[in-house]
């Protein structure tokens, strides 16, 4: 049974929220912390998965708007990759009726492991991709699999397309993260319809923590460029880290939600 609402836990969701969209927004690996709050609040865990969708594809849709307006999303190239994804999307939250968590640990350990290397020993600089960066066939293959993966897990997700952006496309992170935030725009809302039909959608928590998301993401997003490549490198690196701790072990982000919620009863 889902915990009841009281002030304690709307501040809860809507704060963590913000945190989770600035994260989402500049590298990726909030929903490990959405995630695993939803299920800290008493969701099964394939209804926190299909919850999740909604704060992200709200954060997603504030960031992608901010991107526009200062010019620095290459639509075409958005919508290109898009196409792709979307397809593995549907694809992949079929699949995900029943999501075993054993699975979510070891697929997003293997991720963050394989970026937090790259990240930590990458010593190239990557140039700004602009309107000319150039899709290949390959990328096309890659990004179908990216939507599989969103739709049936998408913990990580973000890492994923920042890893094939930037090591295949050779983006520079702040352009990569601007496609990656358009191409999870797209494509989000065909898992959610699919969760949401097969009823593993709890609205009001979604959208509580989808109003914290769209405060962190317009943040992110309006003062990414400000911040610069090196600051976001290294944010990144530090997110990676936590979250890679949380699933090793070492820190348990449900025992400190549980500890929060506990003093909020």
């Amino acid at each position: 049974m889902f915990d009841t609402l009281n002030t304690g836990i709307v501040l809860m969701l809507v704060l963590s929220g913000v945190v989770v969209g600035i994260i989402n927004t500049l590298a990726g690996g909030g929903s490990v912390v959405s995630v695993t709050m939803f299920a800290a609040l008493g969701l099964p865990i394939g209804m926190a998965n299909g919850t999740n969708r909604l704060p992200v594809l709200l954060q997603n849709f504030t960031s992608t708007l901010t991107f526009l307006r200062k010019r620095m999303l290459d639509v075409r190239t958005g919508l290109l990759l898009s196409i792709p994804t979307v397809a593995g999307n549907i694809a992949g939250s079929v699949a995900a009726s029943h999501v075993d968590e054993r699975i979510f640990k070891v697929c997003m350990s293997v991720v963050l492991a394989v970026i937090l290397v790259y990240m930590i020993f990458d010593r190239h600089k990557h140039y700004h991709g602009g309107p000319e960066m150039e899709i290949r066939k390959r990328h096309y293959m890659w990004f179908l699999a990216v939507g599989f993966y969103s739709g049936y897990i998408y913990i990580g997700l973000g890492y994923l397309i920042l890893a094939i952006a930037v090591w295949s496309m050779k983006l520079d992170i702040i352009t990569a993260n601007v496609i990656k935030n358009f191409v999870i725009f797209v494509s989000t809302p065909f898992a959610l319809a699919v969760f949401a039909v097969n009823g593993q959608v709890a609205w009001i928590y979604g959208l509580l923590h989808g109003a914290g998301n769209i405060v962190g993401a317009f943040l992110a997003s309006h003062y990414a460029v400000g911040w610069g490549v090196r600051f976001v490198k290294i944010f990144t690196i530090f997110v990676v880290l936590f979250c890679f701790a949380d699933l090793t072990g070492i820190v348990s982000l449900r025992e400190i939600f549980g500890g929060m919620l506990a003093s909020l009863r």
